[in-house]
């Protein structure tokens, strides 16, 4: 059997100066950027399960307001304090949050936003995150303020990634900030001068470094949770709504958050299931 005159794309005289390198050139690029930066933002790829998430998450808030479908669903999701009162945020929040993730298909939609992405930089055997988050910020709702922290530092693993969405257009303070792995290196590198200082102090030392993330809806975020992130008291005009939820390979070591607890299998494979129910016949080793 002969092989093959093409592999991905390549002739053979292409692995003539093969460099080790099993990436295709689209991943090496990929993954050379969310090591570089901490992150990547595209284009959503597949719009269809993104438009429809954030039609669940109108439908979930209309029906626990009472009112009807808006025609634009993004003004109604900015313009949403003009209809809740900070007070009864929270409530509202889970509300919806709850609403949300009782649909069957949230999860494999959310995944479907960003599936190769997330194949290229974390693996094909995968396990997520069994609830995805909503952060719901209203205009000056210092209640809603993530301080600035690494979720490895309360017990996350450090192999776990961030599939973060915004569900309207996201800029300066209605959006997320992320400290980019250089500074992070030397903040994590004086940590035991600084461990004592409360947040807001960290914050006011990493400030000059920070990234503040702008996307439009229609783009998602993949970031490195091991980085230094969170947000400020929303300034600006609209309320930023935002998802989130974690990824990380099924065989790479956990943390505080469990497999079957927190996170759950995905897309094992079938060689993978084959292994795990495998047991050797009885008598093999006496």
């Amino acid at each position: 059997m002969t092989a093959p005159d093409t592999m991905d794309g390549r002739g053979p005289a292409a692995f003539d100066v093969f460099d080790g390198d099993f990436l295709t050139a689209e991943e090496r690029r990929l993954s050379d950027r969310f090591v570089d930066d901490g992150y990547v933002i595209n284009v959503a790829e597949s719009r269809a399960a993104l438009d429809a998430i954030r039609r669940l998450v109108v439908e979930q808030a209309c029906a626990w307001l009472g009112c009807p479908s808006p025609t634009d669903e993004g003004e109604f999701l900015e313009s949403i304090a003009d209809r809740v009162a900070s007070e009864r945020l929270n409530e509202f929040r889970l509300a919806v949050i709850a609403g949300v993730n009782a649909t069957p298909w949230l999860r494999a939609a959310y995944f479907a936003v960003a599936r190769r992405a997330i194949e290229t930089i974390v693996g094909n055997e995968l396990c997520m995150q069994r609830r995805i988050n909503l952060s719901i910020q209203m205009p000056n709702d210092t209640s809603s303020i993530l301080p600035i922290h690494a979720d490895v530092w309360s017990g996350d693993s450090p192999f776990e990634v961030v599939l973060w969405i915004p569900l309207v257009d996201v800029r300066r303070t209605k959006s997320m900030f992320l400290l980019p792995p250089g500074p992070a290196a030397a903040l994590h590198d004086r940590f035991h001068a600084i461990a004592g200082k409360s947040a807001e102090e960290i914050f006011r030392l990493a400030e000059p470094d920070l990234l503040w993330m702008e996307l439009d809806y229609g783009q998602y975020m993949l970031f490195n949770q091991n980085l230094p992130h969170g947000n400020r008291n929303n300034a600006e005009p609209e309320t930023r709504w935002s998802m989130n939820c974690r990824f990380k390979g099924v065989f790479t070591p956990y943390a505080d958050k469990k497999l079957g607890e927190f996170f759950e299998p995905i897309t094992l494979r079938a060689a993978s299931r084959i292994g795990m129910d495998y047991e050797l016949p009885g008598g093999f080793d006496e």
